[in-house]
């Protein structure tokens, strides 16, 4: 059996007349006639009855047709469904966000408001390498950033944030000040609490976490509440919305990362991809001059 086969044997089963058949298939009606003969012949059954100048289909045949017809339609559909998985993977930016996945939120809803037909598929996973643009973090040492094609580094400071009661007379702190307090951090399974803890262990001390969640906003309202100190970045965490936390300066060594947005060598040249990628870049560095203290003015 031959696939054009089949397609003659639907259209003479729906017309049930060869003469129309042929006219609408445009062939001529013997080439017509010779195929149907011939998937009988396959078959081994006859398909048809004649009833004067049309055909009917016999048992052979309507078992043939309703198992066939659903068959074909599935098969007609499949290129333009495949057209739309294209279209769709086409439009659609995937991103594996390891770190900063607050402001690339923001980032996202803002950009949308200009691409509405632009898809994201968001993820977290830092064993895939299946992603068009990673978002990711290191801790921060200017001598080993290597700068490399479709890749942004922007160094953001750490604060040490601590409830605005207790230290607001002070605007640096050293570590040995708070070694003793109770810390709020985010999990161990999140990017910036790993780079917090190799900080901490760098100034010689283990912190005591009293508490830990998934949330950055969580994290913020217990250190507001004075339930103990935490580390805050400066833009992606932006400026505490409540008076009741103090961003206070490390002084025993500058604390910082550095937070990488990479754009895969794969699908660099798509134009969304490449525009969104763009658009991240940039979003983050107005992030990052908005979120630096104003200059006080000359006396």
């Amino acid at each position: 059996m031959e696939l054009m086969q089949l397609r003659y044997f639907l259209e003479v089963a729906r017309e049930q007349h060869v003469t129309r058949s042929a006219e609408k298939l445009h062939i001529a009606q013997p080439a017509l006639t010779q195929s149907l003969k011939r998937l009988e012949e396959d078959l081994g059954v006859p398909l048809f009855v004649r009833k004067g100048r049309n055909i009917e289909l016999n048992e052979y045949g309507l078992h043939l047709y309703r198992s066939l017809a659903p068959v074909i339609e599935h098969l007609d559909r499949i290129p333009g469904e495949l057209a739309s998985m294209a279209k769709l993977h086409a439009d659609t930016v995937r991103l594996n966000v390891l770190a900063a996945s607050a402001l690339l939120t923001k980032a996202i809803i803002d950009y949308r408001k200009t691409h509405t037909g632009l898809h994201f598929q968001v993820f977290q996973n830092s064993m895939s390498d299946v992603s068009d643009i990673l978002i990711t973090t290191k801790e921060h040492h200017p001598s080993s950033i290597e700068r490399r094609e479709n890749e942004t580094v922007i160094h953001e400071k750490i604060y040490l944030a601590a409830a605005a009661e207790k230290y607001g007379d002070v605007d640096k702190i050293s570590f040995s000040q708070v070694a003793e307090e109770g810390f709020i951090s985010l999990l161990g399974s999140r990017q910036f609490r790993a780079v917090c803890d190799r900080i901490c262990r760098r100034a010689g001390f283990r912190p005591k976490v009293i508490f830990e969640s998934d949330n950055p906003t969580a994290v913020q309202n217990m250190i507001a509440a004075s339930m103990g100190v935490g580390f805050w970045p400066e833009f992606t965490w932006g400026k505490p919305e409540s008076e009741e936390i103090k961003l206070l300066t490390v002084q025993d060594f500058p604390c910082g990362r550095d937070i990488v947005i990479k754009k895969s060598n794969e699908r660099a040249q798509n134009a969304h991809v490449n525009d969104f990628y763009l658009f991240l870049k940039d979003y983050f560095l107005k992030s990052k001059t908005a979120s630096k203290p104003k200059s006080s003015p000359s006396a």
